[in-house]
């Protein structure tokens, strides 16, 4: 009785009376007859379900009442106090909506295609007097979705800042996060750069990166769920652009005669740089298709660094000299110098000119055949074959020093 009271109460005003009065109606009409007390009222069997659905599909109540003699049944939207439906006749212009009936005691409230408008309470009522009603809840769900949105600062020079919004939609509203590729950390610096905060994640629509650095540089995925399916991400790439730096693997080569020489340079610049070898003002790269004795290869590292090499093969005395590693972007220019020299091993020992040798050109001179390599006394032959390059090279700085004295 409590209930009925509570139900009379919230919806007694124009729209369940007016379904009353629709439903005594449509009853007259059909039957010709005014509904009248039985010894047994209309009772309901079962509770009205409540359903959580995602927007796009289809869902539908379910009304089942034993003893309804000459009552009628009928369907409302509760918060909006609109009737939508008498027995099987629509009075709702919503083509998505419909009513079924088993010819015995159970009414169905189809919805299809539900959107989100579509939430809300549904009562099925009898037009009893006092009216009997029970009420099921409807929730619509709606996947979240990535809003386009313009990325302020994804590029910035080295020690500036950068700034990615990425705002979603959804029903529950959706968490962001933000992770890296391949899950490297997202790094936070304040006061100055000098201190920091490394996370795997970050929760937010809003991820600011200060004093940025070159290892910022990469692939950031906005992660956007709400536990309705599917997840959805976006890729927001981050670039930061700085002066090249070069750097040669050996300032100074040595290396036999006959052998083949590769020159090692390595390059970090961004935005994308020309990268490449002089001998004296000559551009080698111009010589490559002229010159078999040349050949020049690019490793890349990762985005902004990478290897580029030279390689001199057979080692002349007119290969020898200055050779300039050199790139260029649109915020500078930098290079490095190697100087290149012949090397000559006495029979008497380690000559006080010899140069030093780079480990790759020397590996290339031990693995010559035996009539192609240098002169060299039985100790020299031992350590060559004995001791890596990197301390046999260091050997011949300390000789070369000893002998200065």
């Amino acid at each position: 009785m409590g209930k009925q009271k509570m139900h009379r109460h919230m919806f007694s005003p124009s729209s369940t009376k007016a379904a009353w009065w629709l439903a005594t109606f449509f009853s007259v009409f059909v039957t010709g007859e005014m509904p009248m007390q039985t010894e047994q009222e209309p009772e309901f069997l079962q509770a009205l379900e409540n359903h959580t659905v995602t927007q796009g599909r289809d869902v539908h109540f379910t009304c089942v009442v034993n003893h309804l003699s000459n009552y009628r049944v009928a369907w409302i939207k509760s918060d909006s106090k609109a009737i939508l439906a008498i027995h099987t006749n629509m009075v709702a212009l919503n083509p998505r909506l419909s009513v079924t009936y088993n010819n015995h005691n159970t009414w169905k409230l189809h919805v299809s295609n539900v959107q989100a408008n579509d939430s809300g309470t549904y009562m099925c009522q009898v037009n009893t007097d006092p009216m009997k009603s029970q009420m099921g809840q409807l929730s619509v769900v709606i996947p979240p979705d990535i809003v386009d949105s313009v990325t302020e600062g994804s590029s910035a020079q080295e020690g500036g800042s950068i700034r990615l919004t990425c705002t979603a939609t959804g029903v529950p509203p959706p968490t962001v996060l933000w992770r890296r590729e391949n899950n490297r950390p997202i790094v936070f610096r304040h006061d100055g750069g000098r201190e920091r905060k490394v996370v795997d994640m970050f929760r937010g629509e809003t991820l600011e990166l200060a004093h940025v650095q070159r290892t910022d540089m990469g692939a950031y995925y906005c992660i956007a769920s709400n536990g309705v399916p599917p997840t959805v991400s976006r890729r927001y790439h981050v670039e930061v652009h700085f002066i090249p730096q070069v750097k040669v693997s050996n300032q100074l080569v040595g290396a036999p005669l006959g052998s083949d020489v590769e020159l090692q340079c390595h390059i970090e610049a961004s935005p994308k740089a020309m990268n490449s070898w002089y001998r004296g003002d000559a551009l080698l790269s111009d010589k490559l298709s002229e010159d078999p004795k040349l050949r020049v290869s690019e490793s890349v590292i990762n985005e902004y660094s990478l290897w580029i090499n030279l390689t001199i093969k057979s080692l002349a005395p007119g290969d020898c000299g200055t050779y300039v590693c050199a790139s260029v972007n649109a915020l500078g220019k930098m290079e490095s110098q190697v100087s290149l020299h012949s090397v000559e091993l006495s029979m008497n020992g380690f000559g006080a000119e010899e140069p030093m040798v780079s480990g790759a050109a020397w590996q290339r001179a031990r693995n010559l055949p035996t009539r192609m390599r240098p002169a060299a006394s039985h100790a020299q032959y031992f350590l060559t074959q004995h001791l890596p390059p990197q301390l046999y090279a260091l050997l011949l700085t300390v000789i070369r020093y000893i002998h200065t004295f």
